[in-house]
């Protein structure tokens, strides 16, 4: 799809919600990774069974799809460009759908093919924040090796942050409060303080809560975190981890969520059988499908701003 086509069919106007109200706008095997693109109205979200990442407007209109045949894409993110970057196995790829240009972001690091890599965010300098996972362990539904969170700069120097991590997925970055939240799969979610440099230290239980996934912040600095053992609901937390309300969701667990709008009001959430995540893990099938939805807040959201990657 080219440059013009992509932007043309984004006009109009969406049907208007009510807090409490959701519009299903996508379905699939097993939803995960999101990314917004503020810029164009477009929201990507990955397949992780079906496979490929798939782009529609908030109003459900399909815009193209790419890496139809790559499994396991647990993290999406814009670049300034226009370009997606997808995680995965091997690394992080990047496609542009308006000129058809793709290619790697991070293939290795120290030297060796990188076995997979789940959610990435922006550092606030050009560059992302990203956690890995075991894929290989994943597709044989077998029990997974320890993972790690790095961080790669705009120059693409990757450097290690954290190493202590059992199963790294949804992460977000609070450049305000200089906190860092990682959701630990099948443990909790974590909070760190962020150092000058970007290292991160004084590691705290968040949410002590052993299905966390992925997560997102309002723009109050509370934090979002989605459960795939939760069904019909997202937790919320302040930055100290005190509870707060939780959101009702459509029947089913929620994956992903990432705010948009032009008033950072609209919520897309990924939903998955409520038995979904565990399944995955045990390798067993799924009792049935998943959607994405776009939802209404009564809170803004934060924005996930693009990284700034120079490709080529």
């Amino acid at each position: 799809m080219g440059a013009g086509s992509c932007r043309r069919i984004l006009g109009g106007d969406m049907a208007g919600l009510d807090v409490g109200q959701f519009e299903k706008i996508a379905e699939g095997v097993y939803l995960e990774g999101l990314a917004v693109d503020h810029e164009r109205n477009v929201v990507w979200y990955s397949d992780v069974i079906a496979g490929g990442v798939h782009g529609v407007t908030a109003d459900g209109r399909k815009v193209g799809s790419f890496n139809r045949g790559r499994k396991w894409t647990g993290g999406c993110l814009m670049n300034a460009d226009g370009s997606v970057l997808s995680s995965g196995p091997g690394g992080i790829m990047w496609n542009n759908m308006e000129t058809g240009a793709s290619g790697w972001l991070l293939h290795e690091i120290d030297g060796k093919i990188i076995n997979g890599i789940n959610e990435l965010v922006p550092d606030g300098t050009g560059g992302i924040f990203f956690g890995t996972n075991d894929i290989e362990m994943v597709e044989k539904g077998q029990p997974t090796r320890p993972t790690a969170l790095y961080r790669l700069t705009l120059d693409r120097k990757v450097i290690r942050l954290a190493q202590d991590v059992n199963f790294s997925n949804g992460i977000i970055y609070d450049a305000t409060r200089r906190r860092f939240y990682c959701s630990d799969t099948f443990k909790a979610a974590w909070a760190w303080d962020v150092e000058d440099d970007l290292s991160l230290s004084n590691r705290r239980v968040l949410l002590d809560k052993e299905d966390c996934d992925g997560m997102a912040m309002d723009a109050e600095g509370n934090i979002w975190i989605t459960g795939f053992r939760s069904p019909g609901v997202i937790v919320r937390t302040t930055p100290a981890g005190t509870a707060l309300p939780a959101v009702d969701t459509p029947p089913g667990s929620t994956t992903q969520i990432r705010f948009g709008g032009s008033d950072m009001r609209d919520f897309f959430i990924n939903v998955v059988p409520a038995d979904g995540g565990d399944s995955l893990k045990e390798g067993k099938p799924l009792s049935g499908a998943s959607a994405l939805y776009r939802g209404r807040s009564a809170i803004a959201g934060a924005p996930v701003g693009p990284a700034r990657f120079k490709l080529i």
